[in-house]
């Protein structure tokens, strides 16, 4: 028997030296949305070496894939990793450092907010972010006597939720050398009386927040990781930052090799000579977690503070019709410039002059079909008779569904009835292409998909409000928002073949969620937490 013992010994060994491992992960018992074409569903996939390599039946994989580790969803659904194809990342993560003021339903309950944080911040600029006048009983915008009075020294600048208006009290404009009845091109200096009221409308802002200090390596660094941490636990992967400027980038891409950041990020730059100069002498930059081949241009303001460009005066304001940020001139060169360098134009763009502008503008660099995919971020109101613009010339709609439900309740107002049919007109814009990029603008917006995917379907607020929904003539359907916060906001970023769907080859980004948005009642959406989140494989966060 003893003599027995070195052969049995030899056959285990030889038995286990068979089994090795041909891939990292098997995840199996889902319900997988690949988001393919055929938008098919799979109950597991394999991946190694952080891509995707199989999808199929779990009996099929195993007969084939020999996985280190094995993810037993427990009949949960599965999806792409999700994409916001337009945010504020790092102008997020900054706020975190600061006041938060979204939510408050008062002037005097962001005067508290403000001394709370001055009582715990006690050196450096006060600066706040999220109020809007809107929510509040006076749906005006505030002065700043009081602000002057608490902080007669202290430099204090108080964002609007949207960014297109602030406040700033006098310490704050003395910096700034900002006088009563000083004009501005693109922008307005409200002074009322002959004395400035410390409002400040788009270019106007930049006054003030351009003589603030620069952050610091550690405020930058704590931005990025404290926005990256609670997107993860909304599910995110990918996320569009509009508007950044070119030292950023070498900051992103360091701590993304040294592994600490590892949201994948596509980068607009904004629309400044420095800017336009770094990506024209490099290139397109471009590694795995990292996308700047795209430049933000601002064409007009918010509607929310009636900065919003309109062929017609606001329903709410006769005589005014808003304005361009810069000159028509100004956008022509810069998109003839874009056009002959290969890059992406991504335009902001609320109004209904507005987006005819800089439709007309593309129109005439694009020449009818192409794949450029230059884009009209927000597309919020558009004349009916231009609407033809986008499919003639494929020039992307990049939508923020949670805009129409916030602003559904005061949007008449400013638009009127007529304007307002197509305004928001996310089905109407989805059917110029066949395709449509979702995001939220965060943080205007709130950070999580979920909530995006909720508007585009449901067409409510958080409340459930209205009872019916707002226009749903304009809703989505769930397998549209879907493709919209996966593979059709992959796509607009050109990365439709990387990522935003699962499919062999591609990143092996994706969410699990407690709940299956593609069944679970309409009312619920909002409410559906994320299980867990996970990029290249890696597992990033997980719900406590």
């Amino acid at each position: 028997m003893k003599k027995l013992w070195p052969a049995l010994l030899a056959v285990v060994f030889a038995a286990c030296q068979k089994k090795e491992y041909n891939a990292d992960l098997l995840v199996k018992n889902a319900t997988v949305y690949t988001v393919d074409s055929n938008f098919t569903t799979a109950e597991a996939f394999v991946v190694n070496g952080g891509k995707i390599v199989a999808v199929g039946k779990a009996d099929s994989l195993e007969k084939i894939y020999m996985a280190r580790q094995v993810l037993d969803a427990a009949g949960k659904a599965i999806y792409p990793g999700f994409i916001d194809a337009h945010t504020h990342f790092y102008r997020y993560g900054l706020s975190l450092q600061e006041v938060a003021l979204a939510g408050t339903s008062s002037w005097e309950s962001i005067l508290d907010s403000v001394q709370n944080y001055a009582k715990r911040n006690e050196e450096g600029w006060i600066v706040g972010r999220g109020w809007d006048q809107n929510d509040w009983a006076v749906k005006q915008f505030p002065n700043k006597i009081q602000l002057d009075s608490l902080f007669p020294v202290r430099p204090v600048v108080l964002s609007r939720v949207d960014g297109h208006a602030a406040i700033a009290n006098q310490a704050a404009l003395n910096i700034a050398g900002i006088k009563p009845g000083q004009k501005i091109e693109g922008g307005e200096i409200e002074t009322i009386n002959g004395k400035l009221t410390g409002i400040l409308v788009d270019n106007a802002v930049g006054l003030v927040t351009h003589k603030m200090p620069e952050a610091t390596d550690q405020v930058t660094q704590a931005a990025l990781l404290n926005a990256q941490k609670n997107c993860f636990a909304v599910g995110l992967t990918t996320v569009d930052d509009c508007g950044l400027d070119y030292p950023m980038i070498n900051t992103i891409a360091e701590m993304q090799h040294k592994g600490s950041l590892k949201m994948r990020m596509y980068v607009m730059l904004s629309d400044n000579e420095e800017n336009i100069n770094y990506l024209f002498n490099r290139g397109i930059y471009k590694t795995p977690g990292l996308n700047v081949r795209a430049f933000k241009v601002y064409a007009d303001g918010a509607l929310g503070s009636r900065g919003a460009c309109m062929l017609h005066d606001y329903s709410d304001q006769k005589g005014w019709k808003g304005f361009l940020l810069s000159s028509q001139k100004h956008f022509e060169e810069i998109a003839q410039r874009l056009a002959g360098k290969g890059f992406q134009m991504c335009t902001h763009a609320i109004g209904d002059s507005a987006n005819r502008t800089i439709l007309k503008i593309y129109a005439n660099a694009l020449k009818g079909k192409n794949d450029r995919r230059w884009r009209i971020e927000h597309a919020q109101v558009i004349a009916p008779e231009d609407m033809h613009y986008f499919g003639d010339n494929n020039i992307i709609p990049s939508v923020q569904p949670t805009h129409a439900t916030s602003d559904m309740f005061w949007a008449a107002q400013r638009l009127g009835n007529e304007r307002l049919k197509t305004a928001y007109a996310y089905k109407q814009l989805l059917q110029q292409n066949g395709w449509l990029p979702l995001g939220t603008d965060f943080p205007v917006e709130n950070i999580n998909p979920l909530y995006t995917f909720y508007a585009a379907v449901e067409r409510k607020d958080m409340k459930g409000l209205p009872a019916r929904g707002f226009q749903t003539e304009n809703a989505l359907k769930r397998i549209e928002a879907l493709r919209g916060m996966t593979i059709w906001a992959a796509r607009s970023n050109f990365e439709e073949k990387e990522k935003g769907s699962i499919e062999p080859g591609k990143y092996a980004d994706f969410v699990i969620l407690e709940q299956d948005i593609m069944k679970a009642k309409g009312g619920d959406l909002p409410k559906i937490k994320v299980l867990k989140t996970y990029i290249n494989g890696e597992k990033v966060y997980e719900k406590k």
